[in-house]
C-alpha cells in the first residue's frame, strides 16, 4: 500500500533518528529532525562511547534502504572473541559458522555518515534546537533556548521520539494515566580509553577480534577502528572493594591496571590522563508501554526500550524497530493508528527479551568466560550444533546471525540451558565430552522438549 505524504518530525539525530528519517523520506513524507545538540559532523566526538557491534538485524535494516555497502566501508568484521585471562596465554573463541561476524563501527563515524545520507535523501535537520514539550493530541513540538524562556511552536502530522533513554517525548507520555515505566541502573559503570595504532598505522592487537579481559565483577573490552586504534571500555562497579570510587589519583589508576590488566596497560595512550578526563557513565535498562499515542506520536529505539550494551544489540534492536515499522506501514497504508498499534504489539515482547539477554550476557562475559566448566559446556554445544544444525542453534547465533524473534531466542536459550545443565552433571564429563554417549543424551533430552 502507498501512503499520502505527511509532515513528520523526528526528535533526536542519533543513529535510530537518522535511519528512521531515511526510511520515512523514501515513503514520500516530509521529514524534519530536531536535536538539542550541535551537528555531530562539526564537533570532536567525546570519550563516552562503546564501539558498536553491527550484526545481521542492523545490516538488514540498512540493506532495505540501499546503504549497507556504504556503511560496510567504515566497519571492521570481527569473527571471534579474543580472551585475555590473567596468567594465561590469549585464546580465541569463534563466534559462529565460517563467514559469520559482527562488525565494529565507531559510533561517531557512523552517526556522521547517517546524517549525511539522510540529508542527501532530502531530510531537514534542525540542530541546537531543544524540544521542551510536545502536545500529544496535536503532534505539536515546542522548542526554545531555555525551559522557562520563549518557545517556538511547530505543528506536525506525526512526531517520532528517537531521543534516547531519557527521552523528552516519552517524559510527556509518562504523565498519562496507565503508562507503565521502569528504569533499572546497573551498579557497574563504564569509562572509555584508547589503544593507539602502531607507528606504521597497524593495530597493536588482532584486528578481527572482539577483545575481552574478564575479571569476575568487572572487565575490559577493546574493539578496532579503521585508523589502527582500538576503542576500549572499562566496566567497573561504581562502589565497592574494586571500583571507580577506589581510584582517586593517577598512582591508584596505574596500580589498578598493573594488577588486573598488565598485558594491555603499556599500550593504552595517556592512560591516567584519559582515566580522569573521560566521564564515568552509567548503564540503564528502561522499559515502558504503550510506545504510541493515537496516530500521532511513537517512540523508537532507546526511548522505548533502552538496554545494557552486553549483547551488542542496542543499535541492532533500534534499527530492527524501523525495519518492522516499515513493513507494517506497507501493510496498512494511511491507517496510522493500526500501524502504531501493531508496531508496539510486535516489538514490545522482543524488546523485553533482548533486555533480559543483554543483562545475562554481562554475567557471562565478565565471569563465566574464564570458567573452565562454562568453556567446556560451550565446546559441547558447538560440536553438537555443528553436527545437528537443524536441532541446535546456539542462542548467541539466533540473536546475532539471524533475524528470528528475540523472544524466541530467549525461550529456546532457556530450554538449551536446562539440557546442558543435565549434560554437565554426567560423571567424568571432562573425559567423555565428545563421546557418542553425550551426543545421544542430548538427542534424548531434546525429544522431551519442543524447540
Amino acid at each position: 500500500m502507498t501512503q499520502s505524504p505527511k509532515n513528520i518530525a523526528i526528535v533526536g539525530s542519533g543513529l535510530v533518528g537518522s535511519l528512521l528519517a531515511i526510511y520515512l523520506q523514501r515513503f514520500g513524507h516530509h521529514i524534519t529532525v530536531f536535536d538539542r545538540r550541535p551537528d555531530i559532523r562539526t564537533i570532536e566526538f567525546s570519550g563516552r562511547s562503546i564501539n558498536l557491534a553491527m550484526s545481521d538485524r542492523g545490516w538488514k535494516a540498512l540493506r532495505e534502504v540501499g546503504v549497507e555497502d556504504q556503511i560496510k566501508k567504515i566497519a571492521i568484521p570481527l569473527d571471534k572473541r579474543a580472551m585475555h585471562v590473567l596468567d594465561q596465554p590469549e585464546y580465541f573463541q569463534k563466534y559462529g559458522k565460517e563467514g559469520e561476524a559482527i562488525w565494529s563501527i565507531s559510533r561517531g563515524v557512523l552517526n556522521r555518515k547517517m546524517i549525511s545520507l539522510a540529508e542527501e535523501a532530502g531530510v531537514v535537520f534542525k540542530f541546537n534546537e531543544k524540544v521542551w514539550d510536545v502536545d500529544l493530541p496535536t503532534a505539536t513540538l515546542y522548542t526554545g533556548e531555555t525551559e522557562k524562556g520563549e518557545w517556538a511552536e511547530y505543528k506536525y502530522d506525526i512526531v517520532f521520539g528517537c531521543d534516547g533513554a531519557f527521552s523528552r517525548i516519552r517524559h510527556k507520555m509518562q504523565r498519562r494515566s496507565r503508562f507503565d515505566y521502569s528504569q533499572d541502573f546497573l551498579d557497574v559503570g563504564y569509562k572509555e580509553l584508547t589503544i593507539p595504532p602502531n607507528a606504521d598505522g597497524s593495530h597493536k592487537l588482532d584486528k578481527n577480534s572482539f577483545h575481552i579481559w574478564p575479571r569476575g565483577k568487572f572487565m575490559f573490552i577493546a574493539m578496532p577502528n579503521l585508523d589502527g586504534s582500538f576503542t576500549c571500555t572499562l566496566f567497573l562497579p561504581f562502589e565497592g572493594e574494586v571500583s571507580f570510587e577506589k581510584i582517586k589519583n593517577k598512582g591508584e589508576a596505574t596500580a589498578f591496571f598493573t594488577r588486573y590488566f598488565p598485558n594491555v596497560m603499556q599500550d593504552i595512550e595517556n592512560l591516567t590522563e584519559d582515566f580522569f578526563k573521560n566521564p564515568t557513565s552509567a548503564m540503564v535498562t528502561m522499559k515502558c508501554y504503550p510506545w504510541t499515542y493515537w496516530d500521532k506520536v511513537a517512540l523508537v529505539g532507546d526511548s522505548a526500550h533502552a538496554i545494557v550494551p552486553f549483547y551488542g544489540q542496542g543499535l541492532n534492536a533500534g534499527f530492527e524497530d524501523i525495519y518492522v515499522l516499515s513493513q507494517i506501514m506497507k501493510k496498512y497504508g494511511d491507517d496510522w493508528e493500526s500501524i502504531f498499534q501493531e508496531y508496539q504489539k510486535v516489538r514490545k515482547p522482543n524488546a523485553d527479551a533482548i533486555a533480559e539477554l543483554s543483562y545475562r550476557n554481562f554475567m557471562e562475559m565478565s565471569s563465566k568466560t574464564a570458567n573452565p566448566a562454562f568453556l567446556l559446556q560451550k565446546k559441547i554445544e558447538k560440536k553438537f550444533a555443528e553436527k545437528y544444525p537443524e536441532l541446535w542453534i546456539p542462542v548467541y547465533s539466533r540473536v546475532t546471525f539471524s533475524d528470528r524473534n528475540y523472544k524466541e531466542a530467549l525461550a529456546i536459550g532457556d530450554i538449551q540451558e536446562k539440557i546442558m545443565k543435565e549434560i554437565m552433571k554426567l560423571r567424568d564429563i571432562e573425559e567423555i565430552w565428545d563421546s557418542e554417549e553425550v551426543e545421544k543424551k542430548i538427542l534424548q533430552l531434546l525429544e522431551t522438549v519442543k524447540i
